[in-house]
């Protein structure tokens, strides 16, 4: 699913691999991430070759998910504890980005 959403729509892939492994969010979430990690690795090794990767854009990009990263783990970890909390967050971060993209669309 996270090939066909492409990389920015790889957080879709969540609900379906909630609904059809029956996962922990948490694990939904992480494996959801490595896939999209993987996409785009293979990705960007497939256009590096030909110049078409900016070095110094992929640095700041990977280094912006290496931080994201840790911020999203400990974050996680702390919803956790509370029960259905992770599920809120998630939910309300779906609606924003469904909702920033109804009014791009309008743009």
């Amino acid at each position: 699913m996270s090939g066909f959403f492409g990389i920015g729509g790889g957080f879709l892939a969540v609900p379906g691999l909630l609904m059809a492994t029956d996962m922990p969010l948490v694990y939904a979430i992480g494996a959801s991430l490595i896939s999209v990690a993987a996409f785009g690795m293979a990705t960007a090794l497939n256009y590096a070759p030909s110049g078409l990767v900016d070095r110094r854009v992929a640095a700041l990009l990977l280094s912006g998910g290496v931080i994201g990263g840790m911020a999203g783990t400990r974050l996680g970890r702390a919803l956790s504890s509370r029960r259905h909390a992770l599920s809120r967050v998630f939910a309300i971060v779906v609606a924003l980005v469904g909702v920033f993209l109804i009014l791009k669309a309008k743009t």
